[in-house]
């Protein structure tokens, strides 16, 4: 335990009146001070989390539909930058949350400098993703690189920046208050991200092209027009593509504004974290978080919700451009949904306060169950759409962010349990993360492939009815059935309420323990020195 650690709960009398030499003085300093965050603390910590979910709705909602009918790949190529990138990216997150739990602690922490080095390289290689090369042939190369890059740099902000929580102050109840606002900032997070794409990408959205069908219909109605998109201005591809970069090009600033706030506006705390136990190799590491039962129950809770509603975003664009028909307004119905999502943040929690973390996943993430199956079976409709959409946000907020409220419980009724071997948090939000990204991955390559197999039309007008099938079992039965499936697993979850207090008193007891221990050893110290 770091020197010092724990001092508001020691008389620091004695140690006032003793000469005042730099260390005395540090160490006063460190008896007096309160393990609280203040507001500005908390809002800068929770700030930093937008940039993962602002990119990640963005490529989440718009990278297929992108890759498809801007930079026009062909669906299986698609798939595979799609799978590639998020399959690399998965791998990357348990490799760095293994670096990131050996690497030393220097003087704006051990999480910090992670964050701060990756952001001008991240944002650099997320703007080329939206850039379409001037050449054929490389562009599968040309994505795929530059999307297996960026994964990898955000990897090195994330994964710090989630164990950060564990290192803001050691108070169960502050760590818990600074994932509210976090929760709340990254909701804002997802409505900024669609908001910004699919605004600026909506207004230049270049008009779809007719298939054999439709120019077929036109030949023998002579009033009808060919182009069957000449009710508005003319609107072309090369506009589209810059629409896409403007769109890039703001949300590159906004993360490092984010970067930036994060850095200067938190303070790592060396004492609100146990110390590290002797440093293990990277598949010890694996055993010993994936090991510990309650840890890898929630892990595949996390994972079958996150794939169903990683198939529900990554589709729904085009479910209600292609299905419900709704090509100049699907961004606006996304939008909806984030905004419905932002809402209900503080009805979650105050029924996760209220009820308790486990029934919380439970009824967030059924509650959307009926409006996947209300959405694929009403008739086509754009004020019914709007409204089933909003009601789904409710449900949305709490699915995607309730389980993260419960990671800090697993890390620490892993310390209770296992008190020798400690400062491994990185290791169990990185592999978190690596599920949650491994879901991404599946879900987008899986989807993208099924509408190559089912005959997509790049930009069309119309597609087949076997797309029509495909895309709202994506975007429905699919999601129902793994959401179902995770919370199955769910049910055998360990930890509840009472434990999670039983763990809490006896994590503070065992710092009060360390703190008494560190205590003498410096009073015995400091009366050697005055010797």
């Amino acid at each position: 335990m770091a020197k010092g650690e724990g001092g508001e709960q020691y008389s620091n009398t004695s140690l006032l009146n003793k000469p005042l030499n730099s260390d005395g003085v540090q160490l006063a300093k460190k008896y007096e001070h309160k393990d609280k965050l203040s507001i500005c603390n908390k809002l800068s910590y929770a700030i930093g989390g937008a940039p993962y979910q602002i990119t990640g709705c963005a490529l989440g909602f718009f990278l297929q539909i992108y890759l498809l009918d801007v930079a026009q790949l062909d669906p299986f190529y698609a798939s595979i930058i799609l799978f590639g990138g998020r399959a690399w990216d998965a791998v990357t997150d348990p490799t760095v949350g293994f670096l990131v739990s050996r690497s030393p602690w220097t003087r704006f922490g051990r999480m910090l400098p992670w964050i701060l080095l990756s952001t001008p390289l991240a944002v650099l290689s997320y703007f080329l993703i939206w850039y379409v090369p001037p050449f054929e042939n490389g562009k599968v190369i040309w994505y795929l690189f530059f999307y297996c890059l960026f994964q990898t740099l955000q990897t090195c902000f994330h994964v710090p920046y989630s164990a950060l929580t564990m290192f803001i102050s050691s108070e169960q109840k502050e760590r818990d208050s600074a994932t509210a606002y976090r929760m709340t900032v990254e909701v804002l997070g997802t409505v900024l991200g669609t908001a910004i794409q699919g605004q600026i990408v909506g207004m230049a959205n270049a008009p779809c092209l007719p298939g054999p069908a439709e120019i077929a219909a036109a030949l023998n109605n002579s009033t009808k027009s060919v182009a069957l998109n000449d009710s508005g201005p003319v609107i072309s591809l090369e506009h589209t593509k810059a629409a896409y970069m403007i769109a890039s090009g703001v949300i590159c600033a906004i993360y490092v504004l984010c970067a930036i706030v994060l850095f200067f506006g938190v303070r790592e705390k060396k004492d609100s974290c146990r110390p590290r136990s002797e440093p293990m190799s990277f598949f010890q590491g694996i055993r010993l978080v994936m090991g510990h039962g309650p840890y890898a129950k929630l892990v595949m809770v996390f994972l079958f919700t996150s794939l169903g509603f990683m198939l529900l975003e990554g589709n729904f664009a085009l479910f209600c451009s292609s299905t419900l028909g709704f090509r100049n307004d699907f961004q606006n119905i996304l939008l909806v949904i984030m905004l419905s999502a932002t809402l209900a943040i503080p009805f979650w929690q105050w029924f996760l306060t209220r009820f308790g973390k486990k029934t919380a996943v439970y009824v967030g993430s059924l509650s959307v169950v009926p409006f996947m199956i209300l959405v694929v079976c009403l008739k086509s409709n754009l004020i019914v759409t709007y409204i089933v959409s909003f009601a789904a946000g409710v449900g949305v907020a709490a699915a995607f962010l309730l389980p993260w409220s419960m990671l800090p419980d697993v890390v620490d009724d892993f310390q209770v349990q296992n008190p020798n071997s400690t400062g491994h948090e990185a290791l169990f939000y990185s592999f978190y993360v690596f599920f949650t990204k491994f879901a991404s991955g599946v879900s987008l390559g899986i989807s993208t492939l099924s509408l190559d197999f089912a005959g997509y039309i790049s930009r069309g007008c119309s597609q087949p009815e076997e797309v029509h099938i495909t895309l709202k079992v994506l975007v429905s039965a699919a999601p129902v059935a793994l959401i179902i499936v995770g919370l199955s697993i769910l049910y055998f979850y360990p930890i509840d309420e009472e434990r999670r207090q039983g763990n809490r008193k006896l994590l503070q007891e065992q710092r009060d323990n360390e703190t008494d221990s560190d205590t003498e050893t410096t009073e015995t110290t400091e009366l050697t020195k005055m010797a």
